[in-house]
């Protein structure tokens, strides 16, 4: 995993936790050494993160990130493509998460921000162990979508768009 891609993965990583997180857990799941994550968060804070340090690890504070949630619909074939086309233009698909009629929102973290990671996804559907969320409202379903700026966030809505996977309000 190369710097700009790893720095991604820490962000996500103290952006999906309520609890400091351990620079040896981050060193582990990145494969780097704690001397590594420190450089990194150094880099990462320089860039604007507020990321503090405490005896029990490290903890965002605020990131300079923006978020927009998109309604969408697709077919379990066209789910790769959906996946590749948020994160080829630089976004991170937080989650997933359907509004079941019964249960209410059901809601799954995804966090993937990388082609690698969406090949990893799709094989583990494909491979039986379980179907999509999206399943279960007949393709309909929402992603909460992150990256580093708003107009990064309109690119992604334009070509989800353009594919036709943007469900339409009702």
């Amino acid at each position: 995993m190369k710097a700009p891609e790893r720095r991604k993965a820490i962000i996500n990583l103290l952006l999906s936790k309520e609890s400091p997180t351990p620079g040896s857990e981050l060193s582990e799941k990145c494969g780097v050494s704690r001397q590594i994550i420190v450089q990194d968060i150094a880099v990462l804070k320089g860039q604007g993160f507020d990321i503090i340090s405490t005896h029990n690890g490290y903890i965002l504070q605020k990131s300079p990130l923006k978020e927009k949630v998109f309604k969408v619909k697709h077919t379990t074939e066209q789910t790769e493509d959906e996946l590749n086309s948020i994160v080829d233009l630089g976004g991170t698909v937080v989650d997933v998460f359907v509004w079941h009629k019964v249960y209410g929102k059901m809601s799954a973290p995804l966090n993937v921000f990388s082609s690698l990671q969406v090949k990893q996804f799709i094989e583990g559907i494909r491979a039986g162990k379980s179907t999509e969320l999206m399943n279960i409202t007949g393709g309909y379903h929402y992603h909460t979508v992150r990256a580093e700026s708003d107009s990064a966030l309109e690119q992604i809505e334009k070509t989800l768009s353009e594919k036709g996977y943007i469900a339409p309000e009702i």
